[in-house]
């Protein structure tokens, strides 16, 4: 569902407001102390890994059966005895009250997860498995596959996320933990909604049960043919940003804003989603971020620079891509590295002044500080769009964060005020179902033909020239 960019880097997220936020496993984030505690995952994991080596006996018949149900039991009471080794380790990144972590076990939930995840879990009642039908894949992502489904016991259509443990590693679980803790403390709109969890007790793996909605932005920008209107972008644009507000106004950032993160339904209505890389935030406290976080074509240029400190500018400056990429059709700036990002930043915004290098002091300024200023050029570079357009575009993408004002200050900009104005969702035309993987299915499809027409046209020729050497070998025995 997106790329997720590169591993954790070893920075804590530190800003932590009561109650404590977990961490989710699509995160990028890895708190100071977590690389002890995965160094004893690892090292328990290759010592059973070799106790469970050895003589491999093949026997026929009954005796293979009962060695097979054999196996099987052994299997499962060897995770369930791994499961019990780590719950020391996930009980000490946790903060809830045993006595109440037990009471979550008694009501179905896993004890690896009632070890981490109890307040994001608190008041819950896991699903069953059973009480929902697989209909088709719809996403896939680093940590997790997306798949429509039917809940058995309304009817309704839905969307399973499945995130698997295969290793319980806490910080795995934490970070999970942390995205339904934020799901959970969101109520929007347009945000979209967390109407469940499905797990069990001897399971290791999760099921975050959303609302289904049909299309995401990158999937409907990339469907053949299709140009937004600008009543349109305004619609989408508006969406977006009230959602983002009421993220931040509860002290989220979203941090991944992209295209295949916002879903739209078929009544047009946007909603901001995949909060796995999502953050708990507080401007008063200043506590250090991890900078690897963000889509790279959508990363704001602080965070390339290494900034820990840092607020809602970041949605901010991904929300600006989003805008001028609706107009242009395509991504902005797409860089293949950090270093490529960067400078394709610089070129179009515009490189910092000496004042921001001075008062910023972040840890890549002396590597990527340009000899030469680059000259800002949005507008000459996208002169064509229209003029309220540009000038939120400015706000958004300016290089200083400061500079970027708020959600809420964007929604009163003029972009909002002047005419065409933004449409009501329900107006909107109705799309076939097209998200960012359909899209990708679709060129791989289209790849595949053109390899097989590639083939055809090449043996075609192969043959032509063939026939072409016959006839000319005919002709010259008839002239000998």
């Amino acid at each position: 569902m997106g790329c997720v960019c590169g591993r954790p880097s070893a920075i804590e997220d530190s800003s932590r407001p009561t109650p404590p936020p977990t961490q989710s496993t699509a995160s990028q984030l890895v708190t100071a102390p977590v690389a002890p505690a995965k160094l004893v995952a690892a090292a328990a994991a290759a010592a059973e890994k070799k106790q469970a080596t050895g003589p491999v006996r093949v026997s026929n018949g009954p005796d293979l059966e009962r060695r097979r149900q054999g196996s099987f039991g052994s299997s499962q009471q060897h995770h369930h005895q791994r499961r019990q080794q780590q719950l020391p380790q996930l009980r000490a990144l946790g903060s809830f009250p045993r006595a109440a972590e037990g009471e979550q076990v008694a009501a179905g939930w896993p004890a690896w997860l009632a070890a981490v995840a109890g307040d994001a879990i608190k008041g819950w009642v896991p699903r069953r498995a059973d009480s929902f039908e697989k209909l088709d894949k719809i996403g896939q992502g680093t940590y997790s596959n997306v798949y429509r489904a039917r809940d058995l016991d309304n009817g309704k259509i839905v969307a399973l996320k499945k995130v698997r443990f295969d290793n319980l590693e806490p910080e795995s679980v934490r970070f999970m933990a942390r995205e339904i803790h934020i799901l959970r403390r969101l109520d929007h709109p347009n945000v979209v909604k967390l109407e469940g969890l499905v797990t069990s007790r001897m399971s290791c793996s999760l099921y975050l049960v959303f609302e289904y909605m049909e299309h995401d932005l990158a999937g409907l920008a990339s469907f053949p043919g299709l140009k937004f209107t600008e009543p349109q972008v305004k619609c989408y644009m508006q969406q977006l940003l009230r959602g983002l507000d009421h993220c931040h106004s509860r002290g989220v950032l979203h941090r991944d804003i992209k295209g295949s993160n916002l879903l739209i339904d078929n009544s047009g209505n946007l909603k901001i989603a995949d909060f796995g890389l999502a953050s708990f935030f507080d401007p008063s406290q200043g506590h250090p971020l991890t900078s690897r976080v963000v889509t790279l074509w959508y990363r704001p240029p602080e965070l390339l620079l290494g900034a820990t400190n840092y607020g809602v500018a970041v949605d901010l400056w991904s929300t600006g891509c989003i805008l001028a990429e609706m107009y242009a059709g395509k991504p902005i700036m797409p860089g293949r590295t950090e270093v490529e990002q960067l400078h394709k930043i610089f070129k179009l915004c515009g490189s910092p002044s000496d004042d921001y290098w001075r008062k910023s002091k972040l840890p890549h300024a002396t590597i990527f500080k340009p000899q030469q200023p680059y000259r800002r050029c949005v507008a000459d570079t996208f002169k064509d769009f229209p003029p309220p357009a540009l000038e939120l575009m400015e706000t958004l993408l300016a290089i200083d964060p400061v500079d970027r004002g708020t959600a809420a200050s964007a929604l009163k900009s003029e972009f909002f005020t002047t005419r065409p104005l933004a449409c009501d969702p329900s107006s909107l035309p109705k799309y076939p179902p097209s998200k960012e993987f359909d899209a990708k299915v679709r060129d791989e499809e289209a790849r595949r033909q053109g390899d097989a027409g590639g083939k055809v046209q090449r043996l075609t020729l192969r043959g032509e020239l063939i026939e072409n050497l016959k006839r000319s070998q005919h002709q010259m025995l008839m002239l000998s």
